[in-house]
């Protein structure tokens, strides 16, 4: 009997109490004896990641953070995104930088110095667009090395993984890219698929609790901020879409506060966590300049500053199924889509916006190989960026079959681990 208590000791976690902050908490953490900090609250947070708080005190903390307004202030976002990310799986770090580093020096070009790259969304805009982020992904990986860090649906019928998994007659296998993996991955492609649930275990604990609340939590904030790679040093460059515009700043302070020195982050004037091809989209550009640091610069874009016509929303949210937005993935990559196709154009505007932050597009001369006539469109838009030279990029990818020949090694590579 002992020793069963024992064991029984050892599985279960110790339970913590965190009522003397919930008591701090509400109603206004500002003016509480003494003042909530950023720092307690990834404290607490992080004990939802061992199953150390009661369901009971997880509801109350995120019910809270809501209402208070405290998961939306930059610093707790960025504090608890790290908490987050030391609770993920472990990650070879000595191994995974040798591979990256052995594979990103053929992919040095412009002001990319052959990082890891990530593109992704908050979710939870009501669109229900086309899996831009995750085609993006895929379109600028001839260019760029990618650590896509992802999920399945959460608020669309068609989540990242749900897309891959959907793909035919082989698709990528996700449950094989496990971290151990990472490093061999690598060095046969230049993509990775970090699929969530995989790099994130702690987060099965808090799903159900965020399931009965019904409302969004700091959770849904937390993913872009929470790629699983990112404490290693390897990530040089991200795209972060937002559904709301207030959230642009903090979402960029959240970035400089985690260490980001090259980064964009966008959002859609009809709150779209993509970049829009409907209309003017918002941006808060992360930079770093000698003597000055990372510095955030704020302006919009439109399609007109990538050379594309806009098209309305309706012509890329139609809310379709994954096998079908696999469908419409895999004909882009075939290059079988009309070269006016509202979703290939929505991509396009998104891939190339990726290849602008990461500094490939910074790049004077252009040695693509079969299919480029070297003509760098060396025009600057609004923030500096070449916008339209991120489409030629991306347009050339897709056109010769580079994007497509990138697809086919990801497949493989997965489904050989």
């Amino acid at each position: 009997m002992s020793n069963d208590k024992t064991e029984a000791s050892i599985r279960e976690p110790k339970v913590i109490s965190i009522t003397p902050l919930l008591r701090r908490l509400w109603p206004s953490p500002p003016d509480a004896d003494p003042p909530v900090t950023a720092t307690e609250i990834a404290a607490a947070v992080s004990h939802i990641f061992t199953n150390s708080l009661s369901p009971v005190q997880t509801g109350a903390l995120l019910t809270a953070l809501h209402f208070t307004g405290e998961d939306r202030k930059a610093d707790v976002i960025a504090l608890c995104a790290a908490a987050m990310r030391n609770a993920a799986a472990s990650i070879d770090k000595a191994a995974l930088v040798k591979a990256v580093q052995e594979k990103g020096r053929s992919r040095v070009e412009g002001s990319y110095r052959g990082g890891l790259c990530d593109i992704v969304g908050t979710g939870g805009d009501s669109h229900s667009t086309f899996n831009v982020s995750t085609t993006s992904s895929i379109i600028a990986s001839p260019f760029l090395l990618l650590a896509k860090h992802g999920n399945r649906a959460s608020t669309s019928k068609s989540g990242s993984a749900d897309l891959l998994e959907s793909t035919t007659p082989q698709p990528p296998k996700l449950a094989a890219v496990t971290p151990g993996h990472l490093p061999t991955l690598y060095e046969k492609t230049n993509y990775a698929f970090l699929f969530a649930p995989h790099f994130h275990p702690g987060m099965r604990f808090v799903a159900p609790i965020r399931k009965e609340l019904g409302w969004r939590t700091i959770f849904n904030l937390l993913g872009p901020l929470a790629n699983p790679v990112q404490d290693t040093g390897l990530i040089e460059a991200r795209l972060v879409g937002v559904a709301r515009k207030d959230l642009g700043r903090t979402f960029a302070e959240a970035l400089r506060i985690s260490g980001s020195r090259k980064a964009m982050v966008v959002c859609g004037e009809e709150e779209l966590d993509e970049i829009s091809c409907a209309g003017k989209t918002l941006c808060w550009r992360l930079t770093e300049q000698q003597d000055v640091g990372v510095s955030v610069e704020e302006f919009s874009l439109s399609p007109s500053d990538f050379g594309l016509p806009a098209h309305p929303l309706a012509e890329v949210s139609p809310g379709k199924e994954p096998h079908e937005n696999a469908a419409i993935l895999l004909s882009m990559l075939r290059n079988e889509l009309p070269p006016d196709n509202p979703i290939l154009h929505f991509v396009l505007l998104n891939t190339a916006a990726l290849l602008v932050v990461s500094g490939v597009c910074d790049a004077d001369e252009s040695n693509l190989g079969l299919g480029d006539d070297g003509q760098v469109i060396r025009e600057r838009g609004p923030g500096g960026g070449r916008w339209k030279e991120g489409v030629r990029r991306a347009r050339w990818a897709i056109e010769t079959g580079a994007a497509l020949a990138e697809w086919e090694k990801l497949v493989q590579a997965t489904n050989q681990l």
